[in-house]
């Protein structure tokens, strides 16, 4: 696994078709079996109704009201002529004006010291995270080392 430098950038903001679910916390062990089945399904689903992902899938994540679970959010870019389904959802992610971002490279098993050192950054660089954090895939492959995921955090002046 390795990374590179922590940047500040916008995000634009895209349509997406996502599914949801609940995982029990934050860890990959929580995450990972919940994310992929939603992202199999969704792109099953996507297939079956003739519309093509425009661009690298995106995750992202919310803490649940009581805060102990974390709802996964599968999403795929999709034309802005893409219309919800009766069986997933079609909405805009809204553009993030500015996000600490870090390029990961390695399987998602191990991707937590990376996240950490995101956390880290923000604190020793004036920031705080501002949103729910999101995981942009890449590149994809069936090697999970040679998987690259650009790790984005909004952020705000503390």
């Amino acid at each position: 696994m390795a990374y590179g430098e922590i940047e500040v950038e916008a995000i634009p903001g895209m349509r997406v078709a996502e599914l949801t679910s609940t995982a029990a916390g934050f860890d990959p062990e929580h995450v990972g079996p919940v994310v992929r089945p939603l992202f199999g399904e969704l792109m099953a689903r996507l297939a079956r109704d003739g519309i093509e992902p425009a661009g690298p899938a995106v995750a992202y994540y919310e803490r649940t009201p009581a805060g102990d679970d974390v709802v996964v959010h599968a999403a795929v870019p999709v034309p802005d002529s893409a219309r919800s389904s009766t069986d997933f959802a079609v909405l805009d992610l809204p553009r993030i004006p500015r996000a600490a971002t870090l390029e990961y490279r390695g399987p998602m098993d191990d991707v937590l010291p990376a996240w950490r050192s995101v956390e880290q950054w923000i604190e020793a660089n004036g920031y705080r995270a501002d949103g729910p954090a999101r995981e942009r895939y890449v590149v994809y492959s069936d090697d999970p080392a040679h998987r690259v995921t650009e790790l984005q955090q909004p952020v705000t002046r503390a």
